[in-house]
C-alpha cells in the first residue's frame, strides 16, 4: 500500500466524518482494550508487592513504569496509521544500527551486552523497540505488493527479518531474538502465505535444530538439558523450575491467599517479581486465580484480533495482527516455562512481571491498535 492508497480513502480532502463519536474516540483511545490492560496492570502491583516481601518502593516503580507506558500508549494512539507506514523504514534502519552499536559500545551485565548507556538518557534495551520496529517493517513492505505474496517477497521479508535477530542473538539473547522473529513471521503469515510454504518452512527449521545445538551458548544449552530433565541438578541449574513447579502445585485450587505464599516469602523462589512471578500468582490464588489472570490475556488477545479484523488498510490489518499474535506468544512463553512445558529463556510475564522496558513497548503496541481502531472512522468513508 502507497501513502496515495491512504489518502484516497479519506473524505473531504482528507477531512474526518461528520458523524458524532464518543469522547474515547475522540482521544482516540479504545474503551474496552483500556479496561482490560488496567485491570491487568492493577493486578500485577498487588502481585508485585507480594512477590517482593511487601516492598512498596518497588511497587511504585513499577506503577511509575506504568504511568509511563500508559502515556507513550496514549501518544501513539494520536498518530494516524498512515504514518507507521512512512516511518517504517526509518525506524527499522534506526533500530538496526542502535543493535550495531550494542555489539560495538555496549554497557555489558552478567555475561551479555544487550544495553546502550548514552549520556544523558537512561540505559535501556534496543531489542525491545525491534519487538514492534520488525513487524511494523514487514507489514510496510508487504502491503505495497499483491497478497498472498509470491515467493521472492517471501524471501525478501524473512532477510528483514533475519537481520536484527542475528545482531540480538550475537548479544547473546537468543530468547529475544527467537520472539522478535516470531513476530515478523507473523506478518508473513497474515499477509497470506500458502499452506505447503508454511509446512515446508517448519520442516526446514526441524531439520536445521540439530545444527542449531552447536551454536548455542553453554548456557544456553543448559537450559534446554535442565528442561528436560531438571530433576538431574535439583540444587544447581534445575533449582528453578523444580520450585516454581511446587509453588503451582501448593496452591492448588483456591490459593493460600494474597501475601500468604511460602515459596516466595521463604525465599525458595528466584526471580519471583520478574519471570517467576505466575508461580506466586498461582500460589496464592490457585487454579481458579489463574485461570482468571488467562481469560484477562484472552480477552486482550480477541480484543486485538477484532480491530485487525476491522481495519481499514492492510498495513494496518498486518502490524495490529502480528502485535496482538505477539503478544499472546509472550504470555504463552512465559507461563510454557514456569510451568516446565518450555525451556527457561527469560520472557516476563506481560504488564505482570516487573521491568520498564518491556511494559513501555507492551504500551507502545497497544497504541498502534488503539490508534487502527479509533481512526477507521477517518478511512471507512
Amino acid at each position: 500500500m502507497s501513502e496515495h492508497d491512504f489518502t484516497r480513502q479519506l473524505p473531504f480532502d482528507g477531512a474526518p466524518p461528520t458523524r458524532s463519536i464518543s469522547l474515547f474516540q475522540a482521544i482516540h483511545i479504545d474503551a474496552p482494550l483500556l479496561g482490560l490492560i488496567l485491570t491487568l496492570c492493577t493486578l500485577g502491583l498487588f502481585v508485585v508487592y507480594s512477590a517482593s516481601n511487601e516492598n512498596i518502593n518497588l511497587v511504585y516503580r513499577q506503577a511509575t513504569y506504568i504511568g509511563v507506558g500508559l502515556t507513550a500508549m496514549f501518544v501513539v494512539a494520536q498518530v494516524h496509521p498512515r504514518n507507521f507506514y512512512r516511518w517504517a523504514p526509518w525506524l527499522y534502519t534506526l533500530g538496526v544500527g542502535l543493535l550495531i552499536a550494542v555489539l560495538l559500545v555496549g554497557t555489558n551485565a552478567k555475561g551479555a551486552q544487550r544495553w546502550l548507556d548514552l549520556p544523558g538518557l537512561p540505559r535501556f534495551q534496543p531489542s525491545e523497540l525491534l519487538k514492534l520496529v520488525v513487524p511494523m517493517m514487514v507489514a510496510w513492505f508487504l502491503s505495497s505488493r499483491i497478497l498472498p505474496p509470491a515467493n521472492r517477497p517471501v524471501i525478501t521479508s524473512i532477510a528483514i527479518i533475519a537481520l536484527p535477530c542475528v545482531l540480538i542473538a550475537k548479544q547473546p539473547d537468543l530468547g529475544t531474538a527467537l520472539l522478535i522473529g516470531s513476530s515478523g513471521i507473523f506478518v508473513v503469515f497474515l499477509a497470506g502465505i500458502s499452506f505447503r510454504l508454511i509446512a515446508t518452512t517448519m520442516a526446514l527449521g526441524a531439520a536445521a535444530l540439530p545444527a542449531l545445538w552447536y551454536v548455542m551458548h553453554d548456557y544456553q544449552k543448559q537450559r534446554v538439558l535442565t528442561f528436560l530433565s531438571p530433576e538431574r541438578d535439583p540444587l544447581g541449574a534445575g533449582w528453578n523450575i523444580i520450585q516454581s513447579k511446587v509453588a503451582i502445585g501448593s496452591g492448588g485450587v483456591y490459593g493460600k491467599g494474597w501475601l500468604d505464599g511460602t515459596q516466595s516469602h521463604l525465599n525458595f523462589l528466584p526471580e519471583s517479581s520478574t519471570d517467576f512471578i505466575i508461580a506466586v500468582f498461582a500460589e496464592e490464588f490457585g487454579l481458579f486465580g489463574c485461570i482468571g489472570l488467562v481469560a484477562i490475556y484472552l480477552l486482550i488477545v480477541f480484543r486485538g484480533l477484532y480491530i485487525s479484523a476491522q481495519a481499514q488498510d492492510t498495513n494496518s490489518r498486518l502490524l495490529s495482527g502480528s502485535i496482538t499474535l505477539t503478544f499472546f506468544v509472550y504470555v504463552f512463553v512465559n507461563i510454557g516455562m514456569v510451568s516446565g512445558l518450555l525451556p527457561v529463556v527469560g520472557v516476563p510475564l506481560p504488564l505482570v512481571s516487573v521491568g520498564g522496558t518491556s511494559i513501555v513497548t507492551l504500551m507502545l503496541g497497544f497504541g498502534v491498535l488503539m490508534s487502527v481502531e479509533t481512526h477507521k472512522n477517518w478511512l471507512s468513508q
